[in-house]
């Protein structure tokens, strides 16, 4: 008869000893999976990926150059407030001189009215909002207080702006630093795919670069517009510069971001527009179709229009590419291209 006997158990420690085991052989084997080297990528591969990041770092360079172009505007905005407090407290303390003569005026000649010497000792507010002692003074007094409450009330007014300006202002610089932080990272992070590259291969790149920039003024093919008007003389004052290297955060006369070299197109024209491309997206006349454009006319990329050109005719555009190019021309179906603006 078969026997019936239950097999031995394995005690608890042999089997968590095993389990021990069996988990720290499939640590292992997944630790030298990993450790196996990984496929070093081609030129190709390695440029594909250079560029992406230097197209991120172009929309990190649009934040920072709106930061840098707030900043400015706030601490401006800051010395006008500024001065116009320190003006209005000379005017103050005119004011409160001219009630001081008053009441010398009125001690010699028979002692100080109660009212003007309360004024003199106390916040006017409190006194002039008692209408019955209104009638205790002089038109003339009454005109003196009044000019000095509503200066008091003015320069109160102006040091809470600027208070809230500076607190504007401090929280700008934080984005600022940020957003340098970002380009700086992602540029970074370019060169290290970059040195993985052999020195044979990092030739060939920079010498196609340059191929790029160079045949791009050689090859291009603008028709007989130029422009006219504003847009262009800004063309013109583009093409000025063709050949100027790319350069985050740089708006001329010798190196360019993207909308660095749009808005300082415009300014060789006598025409101010805003700094960054998002902004310079916002203003004049949309035009949607490339067969309405003209040349001069600021054209945009991108689904989150991170970048701007002039439209330099035939399907072209006049722009600063991105880090490690040059002010150059290029076709417009290279990039997504959303809309045009006509200034």
């Amino acid at each position: 008869m078969a026997s019936h006997r239950r097999p031995k158990q394995q005690s608890r420690a042999r089997v968590t000893v095993l389990t021990t085991a069996a988990a720290a052989a499939v640590v292992l084997s997944a630790n030298a999976a990993n450790a196996a080297p990984s496929q070093k990528l081609s030129k190709d591969q390695v440029k594909a990926k250079v560029d992406e990041l230097y197209s991120q770092a172009e929309q990190a360079t649009e934040k920072y150059d709106g930061a840098q172009a707030k900043q400015e505007k706030l601490q401006k905005e800051i010395s006008t407030i500024q001065d116009n407090v320190a003006r209005g407290q000379q005017d103050l303390n005119k004011l409160r001189d001219s009630l001081g003569s008053l009441a010398t005026s009125q001690y010699r000649t028979g002692g100080i009215d109660p009212s003007v010497q309360l004024f003199l000792s106390s916040n006017p507010d409190d006194f002039l909002d008692k209408a019955s002692t209104l009638d205790q003074l002089s038109a003339q007094q009454v005109d003196a207080l009044k000019k000095i409450q509503d200066k008091q009330r003015e320069l109160a007014q102006e040091r809470a702006e600027a208070t809230a300006k500076l607190k504007d202002l401090s929280a700008t610089r934080a984005q600022l630093a940020q957003n340098k932080k970002d380009v700086q990272g992602k540029l970074s992070d370019a060169q290290q795919l970059l040195n993985t590259l052999t020195a044979k291969e990092r030739q060939q790149l920079a010498a196609d670069q340059q191929r790029a920039d160079r045949s791009s003024s050689e090859r291009v093919h603008l028709g007989t517009s130029k422009g006219s008007g504003m847009a262009g003389a800004a063309f013109s004052a583009a093409q000025s510069v063709i050949g100027s290297p790319y350069v985050y955060g740089a708006s001329g006369p010798s190196s360019f971001d993207c909308s660095g070299l749009t808005s300082w197109a415009y300014a060789q024209a006598g025409v101010s527009i805003p700094r960054t491309s998002q902004e310079q997206a916002t203003i004049g006349t949309r035009i949607t179709s490339v067969n309405d454009l003209q040349v001069g006319d600021l054209v945009f990329f991108y689904g989150d229009i991170h970048h701007v050109g002039l439209y330099a005719g035939n399907n072209m555009v006049l722009h600063a590419p991105h880090t490690g190019a040059v002010v150059r021309y290029e076709s417009m179906s290279d990039m997504p291209f959303q809309f045009g603006v006509r200034v």
